[in-house]
């Protein structure tokens, strides 16, 4: 019963992660003051969540680490980095939330440390999110699971054309370090791209566990790629 109540827990804690991050993503819905607070929030939710999952800490040195396992530790380990330098740089600039922070890091090289650690810890969390899908759908039937890859797909395919078109190339690369933000759209549109951009990097990490994941045929396959693929082909065609 306790690892029952445990475990709703742990997915109450995900779920609320995941909308904080699309509200994060969404400086020109929240505006300043509430931007630091959900950040506050979303360090506090995620300190919650890796005691919640202390077990995976304590056994990160333990047995075999097959290629999935690989995948697993890599991705959350920069994710917890990107993270960290995530908070640390947007308290640097803080003028609300814990303002006692503020210049800790020099602005400017906060606001560009803030800026692409930001949009490196929204992609690997698509990607932490995408690792752990298989098992989330796995009680689903065949048809179900179908047609969950085809929304997945034709989802992420526009979301990457967003993507594309907000910059994050030059975000992640430290190439600015200012966000051109569109204050234009709708406040619910702008949380649905932001999802749609999420679900792109989630499917990245699905097609990732899938293909570093031995079937009942001890082989891997390689059709999660053409999924991934078709998302590709979407976006780069949206672009043109």
């Amino acid at each position: 019963m306790q690892a029952k109540t445990t475990n709703i827990i742990k997915r109450i804690v995900d779920v609320v992660l995941t909308v904080l991050l699309l509200f994060l993503m969404a400086f020109q819905v929240t505006g300043d003051v509430l931007h630091e607070w959900l950040g506050i929030g979303m360090t506090v939710t995620l300190i919650l969540h890796h005691i919640l999952n202390c077990k995976w800490y304590k056994a990160v040195f333990k047995g075999k680490y097959s290629p999935y396992r690989i995948a697993m530790t890599a991705v959350n380990t920069l994710l917890l980095a990107a993270i960290v330098m995530t908070a640390l740089s947007g308290m640097a600039m803080s003028g609300h939330a814990v303002p006692f922070m503020y210049g800790f890091i020099g602005v400017m090289t906060a606001r560009k440390l803030h800026l692409a650690m930001s949009y490196w810890s929204f992609i690997l969390m698509g990607i932490h999110i995408g690792l752990h899908m298989k098992a989330m759908i796995s009680k689903m039937p065949e048809k179900g699971k179908l047609v969950f890859k085809v929304i997945l797909t034709g989802v992420s395919g526009v979301g990457l054309w967003l993507s594309l078109k907000s910059g994050i190339v030059e975000h992640i690369t430290f190439r600015t370090h200012f966000a051109f933000l569109d204050y234009q759209t709708a406040k619910w549109l702008v949380i649905l791209q932001n999802l749609a951009m999420l679900m792109f990097f989630v499917l990245v990490g699905y097609v990732l566990s899938e293909v570093t994941q031995k079937g009942k045929d001890k082989k891997y396959s390689p059709k999660p790629l053409i999924w991934l693929g078709a998302a590709v082909i979407i976006g780069v065609v949206m672009t043109i």
